[in-house]
């Protein structure tokens, strides 16, 4: 894989043809339509490599005579987010829309097939950090995995918050993603395997914590959230979800208290939201006593939310 640093790349179908190459393995880049326009942008977490494609209608394929030229053994898992992809591969065929995932063996032929301009973010990573038996894998290659269903649903949005800012961090930060990245994926594909006990603890710890921050933050603005009702929406004692989080040195009750301050800083910083009383956004995320808010807001940003607004 290329080194930790971002590359940009907007060109023609040429440019774009060797550009793939060297992004990702050696693929055919073909194109009915009369102009092509695409870009690529890739960044490393770990051995993980990140990209998101962005481009007009195309094909591109993996032939017996690319694995030939060269064959360094990944899985790529391809997040649609914007447009429509056919992807065939082990005489399956999955069709994906915006929020599907699904994933692929470089090892073997494949296609991918783009009728319009698109979006789609792509991870790849050598086969043998997936923490899922190749054997269960080779059952999954060209299967459509739905962002709306289990535990994609969780992974979906992960990948695609990680698109909207991966490309602007610091190469520290990008290399701690690795394990997070590489976790949540087995996780979802030994989910559709119905593998998930055979799973290393680490790895299954991670998911649920993911599944449970989820959780927890589609639920901020409610001020009846508690220990007890996230527990209960993950069949897990409350002792049980308070040692989830102590192990990653926070607590649960910590950890939404954070998530509300932190949006509601947002929210005040936002002009969409200058018409709202102070008292009001702290409500909009939970906090129902203002000068409990206010208190809260200054130990933690060292201004109370009038001056923070004011600044």
């Amino acid at each position: 894989m290329s080194g930790a640093s971002e590359v940009v790349k907007i060109v023609d179908l040429e440019a774009f043809r060797a550009t793939v190459v060297d992004s990702f393995v050696p693929l055919d880049t073909s194109t009915e339509a009369g102009e092509f326009e695409g870009s690529i942008r890739r960044i490393d977490l770990g051995s993980v490599q990140f990209s998101e494609v962005v481009a007009t209608a195309h094909t591109v394929r993996r032939t017996p005579r690319t694995i030939r030229a060269s064959d360094p053994g990944y899985y790529k898992v391809g997040l649609q987010v914007r447009g429509y992809c056919v992807l065939t591969q082990d005489e399956r065929e999955a069709a994906l829309t915006p929020g599907d995932l699904a994933i692929y063996d470089t090892t073997r032929p494949y296609q991918l097939s783009f009728d319009d301009r698109f979006r789609m973010l792509v991870m790849m990573f050598p086969r043998t950090l997936l923490r899922v038996p190749e054997s269960g894998i080779a059952q999954l290659t060209a299967r459509k995995i739905s962002g709306r269903q289990g535990l994609a649903t969780v992974v979906a949005p992960f990948l695609q918050g990680l698109g909207r800012d991966v490309f602007t961090t610091t190469p520290s930060v990008a290399a701690h993603l690795n394990e997070a990245v590489l976790d949540l994926l087995a996780a979802a594909f030994a989910e559709q395997l119905q593998l998930t006990d055979s799973l290393p603890p680490e790895t299954r710890h991670q998911a649920m914590l993911f599944r449970i921050h989820s959780f927890i933050e589609s639920n901020l603005s409610d001020p009846e959230l508690s220990v007890a009702r996230i527990a209960a929406a993950h069949h897990v004692s409350t002792r049980q979800l308070q040692k989830l989080f102590e192990a990653e040195n926070s607590t649960v009750s910590g950890w939404i208290r954070q998530r509300r301050l932190e949006q509601s800083r947002r929210d005040l910083s936002d002009p969409h939201y200058s018409h709202l009383p102070v008292a009001t956004i702290g409500a909009r995320w939970g906090f129902t006593e203002a000068t409990h808010f206010s208190r809260l807001f200054k130990a933690n940003f060292g201004l109370t939310p009038g001056s923070f607004r004011t600044e």
